[in-house]
């Protein structure tokens, strides 16, 4: 049986990002998940608002559908950015009648910000680099040629995956 040198064994256990912009991922991860993908945390169909949508109106929406964090379109179907509920009712000063955009967080775009794209067959092991790497509270599920916005993966939806399937307890989100 061959074992692995300690060089070796270091570049196993890190995470990166490889020429192809594909995270490597710690084993622990790749073993906490078994091999599931996005598709397997079976998300709600995404909930998206147009760039003119009204303050109250996004609010009210995000109550019904329980959801923190609204992925903001442009006309042409864009992600522009996003609403953060929570934030936004702890926020003084806010008119309802303002679009949503003058609020939202937007995505930083240009050479400097590369953009991952997670898709119903990416792996959770590299859903959570991401989340880790880039210091998201949620990850933007996209189809193949990121046309459409399908979902959002949030932290949480990641640890009750791992609840629900009995799989590894020792989360790196806890």
């Amino acid at each position: 049986m061959a074992t692995l040198s300690e060089s070796s064994r270091a570049s196993v256990n890190s995470t990166t990002t490889s020429t192809n912009g594909i995270a490597n991922v710690k084993p622990s991860a790749a073993h906490k998940y078994r091999g599931a993908v996005v598709e397997d945390l079976q998300l709600p169909p995404a909930f998206t608002l147009p760039d003119d949508e009204v303050v109250d109106r996004a609010i009210e929406m995000a109550h019904d559908r329980d959801f923190s964090y609204i992925p903001i379109l442009s006309q042409t179907r864009k992600p522009l950015g996003y609403l953060d509920v929570k934030a936004l009712l702890q926020a003084e000063g806010i008119n309802g009648q303002d679009s949503v955009t003058k609020y939202m967080t937007r995505f930083k775009r240009g050479p400097s910000h590369t953009y991952t794209v997670i898709t119903p067959a990416t792996p959770l092991d590299v859903v959570e680099s991401f989340l880790e790497e880039k210091d998201d509270s949620f990850a933007i599920i996209t189809d193949y040629g990121r046309n459409f916005v399908l979902g959002v993966a949030t932290r949480e939806d990641l640890e009750k995956f791992v609840t629900r399937s009995g799989f590894m307890s020792n989360s790196s989100f806890s």
